[in-house]
């Protein structure tokens, strides 16, 4: 279960996350990358916000109980399962009405922009990653109406990481045609 890389953040900070997620699946800005460090590798950071915002669409979806929630989260520690329920219960509504609003309509991600800063880290708590070079890439993006940015930070083999995918899917689509 994705979920469980949640644990790598400390349990006082969990709540902001998970509302930073909802505000996400609520067609809002949601978490950045940058602001939790190096906590998550980028697949990991990717993994854990699908397995997050699938889950609260789940719960919420399926107006499951706080038992049933208690229960899909039971491979987490007590303390992050709560936050998590607490976020779901507080915002119940608000998700709610997102996930109706976007099952009325078609949903679509459209790419907007893009814009990339190429930085060197001059400072770090590794010796290992000073003159690192790093890519910002920052997207906007438009689902069903509502414009939103997303910001990655990326290491050289997390670049390479993603130009291989968009070729795979590159390709794949060129098969389609």
């Amino acid at each position: 279960m994705m979920i469980k890389l949640l644990e790598k953040l400390p349990s006082e900070q969990c709540a902001k996350l998970i509302h930073r997620v909802v505000n996400g699946v609520c067609g809002q800005s949601g978490p950045r990358r940058t602001e939790y460090g190096e906590r998550w590798s980028l697949t990991e950071w990717v993994e854990l916000m699908n397995a997050l915002s699938s889950f609260i669409r789940f719960a919420v979806g399926n107006g499951c109980s706080d038992q049933e929630i208690q229960e899909l989260l039971s491979d987490l520690d007590t303390s992050h399962a709560e936050a998590v329920l607490q976020c779901v219960r507080s915002r119940f509504a608000e998700i709610r009405h997102a996930l109706v609003d976007r099952t009325n309509g078609i949903s679509s991600i459209q790419l907007q922009d893009f814009n990339w800063q190429l930085k060197l880290a001059l400072s770090s708590d590794k010796l290992s990653a000073l003159n690192n070079p790093l890519l910002n890439l920052s997207l906007d993006l438009k689902e069903n109406g509502i414009q939103r940015t997303v910001n990655i930070e990326m290491n050289k083999e997390e670049l390479h990481t993603l130009i291989s995918a968009l070729e795979a899917a590159n390709k794949v689509v060129l098969q389609l045609k």
